[in-house]
């Protein structure tokens, strides 16, 4: 009996289990037949890296600190380590874009009218170059930095960097003057379409209308330079006809926005001031999806009217970049992701303890320890093959640079591009002793680097006055020469240096700055008497917009010389045998009502 009661049992189980499998398999199957769901594919990632403003900046800028160590700062094999860092990140997907004025500035460069320059970013890879205004400084191809003889073509030396270069330099905007057509020496038409990632981007290069007064405006004076906005427009529309789904401009155009904690916060922006605030404002959206923006010298990593823009204060310190996020599938930016990191310093090794190599930020510190730089996680390795194109002009350099004038400095000479100078003084004090001339007039901007005190070398002079510039001599009137300053001092182009003459300003910038004039010794300009004015030649052409005061001079009264203010100041200085003396500042003063500057007119 105990064993039927045991097999009843076995086969009731078994039957259960017959009658229940349906049940727990049936959804199982359905389950392995349903397609699994894939996870959402990520954006595509496109990294932008900008520079702008190199000037020839080839090599490292080095400050003796204190304790003996001497800091380093940029350089193009420091670049190199960190565009390597970015191209190691995205494979595939990193632009290196340029914001124009690559050349001119250093004597690397200008041994070479930019070759060096143009070697080394061959070698970087980079995609394009925005034309900066000093693009057209060189002029013809040799030492002339404008036409001397016939056949000599003011445009010569930039062809040539143009032809040497591996990647196009872009101006959408840049014409010739008497047809309207883009120039064809440029080889293309401003613009460049590339493919990474899958995705086509282009690139729309912009150069600031102001070119014809912020170079020797004889050199380009078969071209003129649109409005940056409808040129945009044109070539960005051009571009997304031919398939582009982003484009990003590389402008020679800027602003100044020193803040950069908050990408969005514009109140530290000077928007009324910046050209590149101009030119994006009346851009339809999706006109431009990032800039590269130059030519200011200033600092921004902000979003412009919605579109981001970074700049760096230029001369290869530092560099930004700009990381957009595209949706996978039709190619769109997706606005919300994009990520902006603006003023990185180039830096091969930094402080232990701030962790930078800025020596501005490093001067006042009482120990510095320097240690390898990381970036992205991993060291920062300078580029031996970038150091091996430029050791040979940095050889010559070495040897110009040092080639002592038998001349001491008493005293450090320091510049400053919103007031009178000691070094603005002494300089003019020196081309008006120079030329013979009862007035000398220097434009701040073209005072590049103060003088240390001690022995004077033709670096130092170089590192002062790095453009090729001529003694130009000018007759004017008294009247005229009233105008003449009435313009200089209404161009918001800084405080010109003077000699020869006392000057009452207005302190805040305007059309209305200048007051009223005297000669040096207190007495008036007579309207009618005749003066000689020297000055470098690039203001005797109109530069930095002296041309309305200029041009209507009768023929004869302009004589732009024919040797560069260098030499002529170092003749000058060698040639009186007498101790170099720095001047007491007080030939320009202000009315000041003490009310303080609209922050649009503050120096």
């Amino acid at each position: 009996m105990l064993r039927l009661r045991l097999v009843l049992a076995l086969v009731a189980l078994a039957a259960a289990a017959c009658r229940s499998a349906p049940q727990t398999s049936e959804p199982a199957a359905a389950a392995l037949a349903q397609p699994v769901a894939s996870a959402p594919a990520e954006p595509l990632r496109l990294t932008v890296v900008g520079l702008n403003d190199l000037h020839g900046w080839v090599a490292p800028h080095r400050t003796p600190l204190k304790g003996g160590v001497e800091v380093q700062e940029g350089g193009l094999a420091a670049l190199a380590g960190y565009v390597a860092r970015l191209r190691a990140d995205n494979p595939g997907g990193v632009l290196l874009l340029d914001g124009g004025d690559l050349f001119q500035g250093t004597l690397a460069s200008n041994l070479t009218e930019g070759a060096v320059v143009i070697d080394v970013y061959n070698h970087l890879g980079v995609t394009a170059a925005a034309i900066g205004n000093h693009e057209f400084d060189y002029g013809p191809v040799g030492p002339s930095p404008v036409p001397t003889k016939p056949g000599d073509d003011p445009l010569g030396a930039l062809k040539e960097r143009i032809r040497q270069a591996r990647f196009p330099l872009l101006s959408t905007n840049t014409r010739e003057a008497a047809t309207g057509q883009r120039p064809a020496w440029l080889g293309n038409d401003g613009t460049l379409l590339v493919t990474l990632h899958g995705v086509k981007v282009g690139i729309v290069g912009l150069t600031t209308p102001s070119t014809p007064v912020t170079t020797n405006p004889t050199n380009v004076a078969a071209l003129r330079f649109d409005p940056l906005a409808p040129a945009a427009v044109e070539a960005s529309k051009s571009l997304r006809e031919r398939g582009a789904k982003v484009v990003i401009g590389v402008a020679h155009a800027g602003g100044k926005c020193p803040r950069l904690d908050n990408p969005r916060d514009l109140s530290s922006c000077e928007q009324k001031e910046g050209e590149i605030f101009a030119a994006l404002e009346p851009l339809p959206p999706g006109t431009l999806d990032a800039v590269i923006a130059g030519h200011t010298h200033q600092v921004m990593g902000h979003f412009i009217h919605g579109v981001p823009v970074i700049e760096t204060y230029g001369l290869g310190r530092s560099f930004g970049y700009i990381e957009l996020f595209l949706d996978p599938a039709s190619h769109q930016v997706l606005p919300d992701r994009t990520r902006i990191h603006a003023g990185i310093p180039l830096c091969t090794q930094v402080d232990a303890t701030s962790g930078t190599c800025e020596a501005r930020k490093l001067r006042e510190q009482a120990e510095v320890r320097l240690v390898p730089a990381t970036f992205l996680g991993a060291p920062v390795v300078p580029d031996p093959a970038v150091q091996a194109l430029i050791a040979p002009v940095l050889a010559r350099v070495e040897q110009e640079q040092h080639r002592e004038l038998g001349l001491t400095v008493p005293v450090a000479l320091k510049r400053d591009y919103q007031a009178e100078s000691t070094i603005g003084d002494f300089l003019a004090d020196s081309l008006r002793g120079a030329a013979g001339a009862e007035v000398a007039l220097l434009n701040p901007g073209g005072l590049r680097a103060d003088i240390d005190a001690g022995p004077l070398t033709f670096g130092d002079v170089y590192e002062v006055l790095p453009f090729d510039n001529t003694v130009a001599l000018i007759t004017l009137s008294g009247d005229e020469l009233k105008r003449l300053l009435q313009v200089a001092y209404g161009a918001r182009k800084g405080v010109f240096q003077v000699s020869g003459l006392r000057l009452t300003l207005n302190r805040c910038p305007g059309p209305d700055r200048f007051k009223s004039a005297t000669l040096a010794n207190g007495r008036p300009l007579e309207p009618a008497k005749l003066y000689r004015l020297t000055m470098p030649d690039f203001l005797a052409r109109g530069g930095d917009g002296l041309a309305p005061a200029l041009e209507p001079l009768p023929p004869g009264r302009i004589d732009l010389g024919q040797v560069t203010l260098r030499d002529a100041l170092i003749t000058y200085w060698q040639g009186r045998k007498a101790p170099l003396t720095a001047p007491t500042l007080g030939r320009i003063t202000y009315v000041d009502s003490g009310a303080p500057c609209p922050a649009s007119q503050a120096p």
